[in-house]
């Protein structure tokens, strides 16, 4: 018996060893598949995302489910853009202890909403809002220590950036053919026409826009180039904007979901973070677009209760209306966007993450 036991383990290992042999085979498949096809791992991507979108609310579970095939989509994003960078960055990115916070911040971004509503369908409304907690507590602990430890300035959304994947394919296309494009530029639209006497062979062709070298430089820079020194102030200042989500379901807690407060404090500490940060001038042009977003996100608040359910819900409704009845064609957005609004209104905009 003994005997036979052991042989049954040995089979199972063997099996085992092959599946793992296989799925090796597999992701090595995948990976040759983006390097040689960034344009098709784009395209890929971008079905899935279009994916997540046809499936919501077409059936019972499909809010799940269109919510796990859209956090599948970024971390899609995600994964190609490290085997791009691997492969074509020169010299490639440092895989460093910041880099794999990021990454993991990444992560947890990209599968935070469907943990939430997934955690609600499986065990209740309690568990939803203690799995809401946990996911805000950890990426603010992941955001102080980037800020704080490594200080990494004003940090965006999503962590990783995402690669310029044509700026680095050009990048690509002219060391192999030994030298830059000469190009013209226009002094007014800014875009760069590759001469004909410096155009490479057909074979070696990169059927692309030409790179500048100086804007080529100054985007290497700019991705390479160490995050801005926010000193004490603008260190304070990001410092309240990683802990405003945690702020506001503590304020959520003490005075309740239909109370203004939450909103008010939220509201009051965004637009301070806002203002002590812009007033900072030597932030990159990287910062700079964050912050841009920021403000953007303002407009947010006009779907956030209690002021959604007070002002904007009664308006935005009725526009909704108007628009599907009296204008042609746009029934067929408009009408789908009426039943699903509040749906998205409670998954995405009860909380100022």
């Amino acid at each position: 018996m003994a005997v036979l036991r052991f042989s049954d383990q040995e089979v199972e290992c063997r099996m085992a060893a092959r599946y793992w042999d296989k799925l090796l085979e597999l992701a090595q498949k995948y990976k040759d598949f983006v390097i040689q096809n960034p344009t098709g791992a784009t395209q890929v991507e971008g079905a899935v995302r279009m994916l997540s979108y046809i499936t919501a609310g077409r059936f019972t579970d499909s809010h799940e489910l269109s919510e796990l095939v859209y956090s599948a989509s970024n971390l899609l994003v995600l994964l190609n853009d490290g085997i791009l960078r691997k492969e074509f960055l020169k010299p490639p990115p440092t895989d460093g202890a910041q880099q794999r916070l990021k990454i993991w911040l990444g992560v947890l971004e990209s599968l935070e909403v469907f943990i939430e509503i997934g955690s609600a369908r499986a065990w209740g409304d309690k568990v939803r809002w203690l799995a809401i907690l946990v996911i805000q507590l950890l990426k603010a602990c992941l955001r102080l220590v980037l800020l704080l430890w490594y200080k990494s300035g004003v940090q965006t959304s999503p962590p990783v950036t995402p690669l310029d994947r044509e700026g680095v394919m050009n990048q690509t296309g002219e060391e192999s053919d030994g030298k830059p494009d000469t190009c013209f530029v226009g002094s007014r639209s800014r875009r760069a026409v590759r001469s004909l006497s410096d155009a490479p062979s057909g074979r070696n062709r990169f059927w692309r826009s030409p790179q500048v070298p100086e804007q080529r430089t100054e985007g290497h820079n700019e991705r390479n180039g160490k995050p801005s020194d926010l000193g004490t102030l603008g260190t304070m200042a990001e410092t309240v904007h990683i802990l405003r989500p945690v702020t506001h379901l503590a304020s959520l807690v003490v005075w309740g979901q239909k109370s203004w407060k939450p909103w008010l404090l939220a509201a009051a500490l965004d637009v301070a973070s806002l203002s002590v940060l812009r007033d900072l001038h030597h932030l990159s042009r990287r910062e700079r677009g964050e912050l841009r977003r920021r403000t953007l996100l303002l407009l947010f608040y006009l779907l956030r209760s209690p002021f959604y359910n007070r002002y904007t819900e009664i308006r935005l409704l009725l526009l909704l209306r108007l628009l599907g009845d009296y204008v042609p064609g746009l029934g067929l957005v408009a009408r789908p966007l009426m039943d699903y609004l509040p749906v998205w209104q409670k998954i995405y905009f009860y909380n100022w993450g």
